[in-house]
């Protein structure tokens, strides 16, 4: 699937909720099914800055595609990063980078965030295009 069409699938899926509560714990859901990073790569320099909450994030590339693998100590913070690793794993750091991320407007995401949150949201999303970017130097 490309960034678009998972985008476009999570925004057909937070339509389904009726309030913010139901997508909370469908967040806290996502976060569960993470796919986890491994403990050697939780380290300080795997931290994402701006964060509230500890966020890791560990990135390789496989056959071209950046594999992304996360962990957060926060449940929201968790759901959230899996959010992003689901629409940005598996994908060329061409299409990472130039992804559009108004999905997250769509589905109303950094609005229901406090401040800090919302700043770690960016936070995240600027660590995983910039793993992307790095991958696409070594591609160039």
């Amino acid at each position: 699937m490309t960034i678009e069409e998972i985008q476009n699938e999570i925004i057909d899926e937070f339509s389904m909720f009726e309030d913010w509560e139901e997508r909370y714990q469908y967040m806290i859901d996502l976060g569960k099914d993470l796919p986890l990073i491994d403990d050697q790569y939780k380290t300080d320099n795997n931290i994402i800055k701006g964060c509230q909450s500890k966020v890791w994030v560990h990135a390789e590339m496989n056959d071209n595609k950046v594999d992304f693998t996360a962990d957060s100590d926060a449940i929201i913070t968790k759901g959230i990063i899996a959010i992003l690793i689901r629409v940005f794993s598996n994908q060329h750091p061409k299409d990472i980078i130039e992804a559009n991320t108004d999905f997250i407007d769509k589905i109303g995401l950094k609005e229901h965030l406090s401040p800090t949150r919302a700043n770690g949201l960016v936070s995240m999303v600027k660590q995983l295009k910039m793993y992307a970017i790095a991958y696409q130097t070594q591609l160039n």
